[in-house]
């Protein structure tokens, strides 16, 4: 059963010694893992307040506070030029776990269709992608967090593949297309680097033109950087992405890799599958409905044009 936005406050109250709530706003952030709030203390200084639903998502929430700290010391460091939550504390809950309490990043979500090509915020966003796959792998394992090699991952891919095609609800020309992708052993000569791995529009904070920040990091880990590129594969233009990918390639050290966007479209793809099968693992004949007819839409788009 969710808990009330003032359920929520009153744990901050707990969490933060001193913290004096004024007002509580609902967050978009909330989903099935996690109730958020945004509470305002009487200086109007703004906290966002996130507790787990389940177990696994207090496991992870608890992953994501230990490698919050570790990235405000990249910062301090000059690794990173954003800002990420600051976790400040958290307060036990009565079924297990804790709810954790940050200051809130300042700043906007990014829009991702008021984006142009060229200099300014499109080229902030892939500089700012490439800091965070400049960061040293340590920072993920030294959190416990996952960390795999190329063909590791590319495996871990085709596991799911072939997950997904013995429910018998992935339309074999895509499962075609991916198979094929995924043995092509050229694409996944790639460098593992830390990934944000739950990029969008709502991860990247924007103000006067700048990003402020990152957030939502419970995903994190070791892969490939394709991931965080999936996201704007599927969805912005291709003279925007020119501009992110210019602006990305620019600001990492690595030997440019000639398949991570193939790889990005493939994960974007692939992504559709890994809703049907969360509807399958949950028993949930809607998000299995979902994710069936997304797959027949995107055949559709791939296959029945060309």
């Amino acid at each position: 059963m969710p808990r009330s936005p003032l359920a929520l406050a009153a744990l901050a109250s707990v969490a933060v010694p001193g913290l004096d709530v004024y007002d509580v706003l609902r967050s978009p952030h909330s989903d099935s893992d996690f109730d958020v709030v945004i509470v305002k203390d009487a200086t109007g200084r703004r906290w966002v307040v996130r507790a787990p639903k389940r177990a696994t998502a207090g496991a992870a929430l608890e992953a994501e506070k230990g490698l919050l700290i570790s990235l405000a010391r990249a910062k301090e460091a000059g690794l990173i030029d954003f800002e990420v939550p600051h976790p400040a504390g958290a307060a036990p809950l009565t079924e297990g776990g804790r709810a954790v309490v940050y200051s809130e990043v300042p700043g906007a979500p990014l829009v991702l269709a008021s984006l142009q090509p060229g200099p300014g915020l499109t080229a902030a966003l892939g500089r700012t992608i490439a800091q965070i796959h400049e960061l040293p792998a340590s920072l993920i394992e030294d959190q416990g967090l996952a960390a795999y090699g190329a063909e590791e991952y590319r495996e871990r891919r085709m596991a799911e593949l072939d997950a997904g095609i013995q429910t018998g609800k992935v339309p074999p020309r895509l499962a075609n297309r991916w198979e094929r992708q995924l043995e092509n052993v050229s694409w996944w000569r790639f460098e593992p680097t830390v990934v944000h791995g739950d990029m969008g529009e709502h991860q990247f904070m924007v103000s006067d033109g700048h990003i402020t920040g990152v957030v939502d990091w419970m995903d994190a880990r070791v892969a490939d950087p394709a991931d965080d590129l999936a996201w704007l594969v599927a969805s912005a233009s291709s003279d925007v992405i020119d501009t992110i990918t210019e602006a990305y390639t620019a600001g990492r050290r690595e030997v440019r890799d000639p398949h991570l966007l193939d790889r990005a479209r493939l994960a974007s793809e692939m992504a559709l599958l890994r809703w049907l099968m969360y509807g399958v693992r949950t028993d949930n004949a809607d998000v299995i409905g979902d994710g069936e007819g997304m797959l027949l839409d995107l055949e559709a788009l791939l296959f029945d044009d060309a």
